[in-house]
């Protein structure tokens, strides 16, 4: 994305809004991981050492970004609360740090954690 100030050009790749969102997403409470979308993406991943965040894609268009996140929820929480919750604090992040606007920020829920803790213990 490229931005036009009075003195030159700022250009913005869309890894850089995927790291901030990988952060924010991770930061919000009942989110335990990300996860990859599918099964090319993980290889993909894996084959490359790529360092594009998995479970986050980014899509950049006419100077709007649109955010697809696939996280994995602590099992026990409200799952819509959990996903407003990411979308609030993804949003709020990208348009803090890098200053531009979201047009949209959608949550798949890939899966659910359960703490297996308690049963190791007893």
């Amino acid at each position: 994305m490229k931005t036009r100030e009075d003195t030159g050009t700022i250009q913005i790749s869309p890894d850089a809004v995927a790291h901030v969102a990988r952060d924010a997403a991770l930061q919000s409470y009942g989110v335990v991981g990300l996860s990859p979308r599918n099964v090319w993406e993980r290889l993909c991943g894996l084959l490359r050492g790529d360092t594009y965040p998995q479970g986050v894609r980014v899509r950049i268009r006419e100077g709007q970004i649109t955010v697809d996140l696939y996280i994995i929820v602590q099992y026990g929480t409200r799952i819509s609360e959990v996903a407003q919750g990411v979308m609030s604090q993804v949003k709020y992040a990208i348009e803090q740090t890098l200053g531009i606007p979201v047009a949209a920020i959608n949550v798949h829920v890939k899966g659910l954690r359960i703490n297996h803790d308690h049963q190791e213990e007893e």
